[in-house]
This record gives C-alpha cells, sequence and structure tokens, in this order.
C-alpha cells in the first residue's frame, strides 16, 4: 500500500469505483456503461476524475485529532438521451457503495456523501455533456 494517507484514500475509493460499482451497474435493467480508469479508450464505459483536499476540521475533530478531508468524483458523460438516466445509475451505486463500506475498506474512520450535483449541458446538442458530481467528507484518526 502506499505510504502517504491520501494516496491510499484515492487508491481505495477507485478501486470500490471499479469493482462494487460495476457489479451493481452490471444487475441493472438497463445497460449502464461501466467504470474504468487508465488508458480506456472504448466508448461503453466512463473514466471518473477523483480528487482529494485538506478539509476544514471542527474544534471537536482537532481535540480527538481527527483529519478530515473532501473528496470529489465527477463523472463526465457525452450528451446522449441516456446520460441523465447513467447520472443517476452512477449516483445510487455510489451512494450504496459508500453505505456498505463507510470505511473505505479500513483506511479511513468514516465516508459520508455529503453533495451531488447533476449538471446538464447549457444547450442542446452543443457538444457539452452531463456530469455527476458527488463529494464526500472522509475522517482519519490521526496516529
Amino acid at each position: 500500500m502506499e505510504d502517504f494517507i491520501e494516496l491510499q484514500i484515492i487508491s481505495t475509493v477507485k478501486k470500490i469505483l471499479t469493482s462494487r460499482i460495476n457489479v451493481m451497474l452490471c444487475d441493472m435493467r438497463f445497460p449502464v456503461p461501466t467504470v474504468e480508469f487508465g488508458e480506456y479508450l472504448g466508448n461503453y464505459a466512463v473514466i471518473p476524475f477523483v480528487t482529494l483536499s485538506s478539509c476544514e476540521r471542527t474544534e471537536k475533530e482537532r481535540i480527538i485529532k481527527l483529519d478530515a478531508y473532501s473528496l470529489t468524483v465527477v463523472f463526465t458523460l457525452p450528451e446522449t438521451p441516456e446520460s441523465e438516466l447513467y447520472c443517476y445509475a452512477y449516483s445510487n451505486a455510489v451512494s450504496k457503495a459508500i453505505n456498505e463500506n463507510p470505511s473505505l475498506c479500513g483506511v479511513a474512520n468514516r465516508a459520508v456523501i455529503t453533495g451531488k450535483k447533476y449538471i446538464s449541458p447549457q444547450k442542446a446538442n452543443c457538444g457539452e455533456g452531463w456530469q455527476l458530481v458527488i463529494t464526500m467528507r472522509v475522517t482519519i484518526e490521526e496516529f
């Protein structure tokens, strides 16, 4: 495993996205593109962008020595008739996966989804796609 906790968080979230979430997507009644990372060039997958930043800690978190991080996962989809439906499918799958595994496989004390934002194209058929932005708060106990 990586030395830095930040890298552990990002790699664990990517692992959850490509394993548990893909299983959920395959179990849906309609086909949804799977989640992939890396140099994927196919048309039937989506590559989410995962970013991590520090988050402001409460006084209680400072006293009990908890680090807090803000994690953002962005799904960008090309504009198709199904894009909005796909956004809802990814949102539902990520919510279920995080609720099933709030410790992120033991890396964190707790991960909680703090927001979801669905962004539609400004104008139809202009080349912009749909976006789903999921934000999470991840807390980790300092040692």
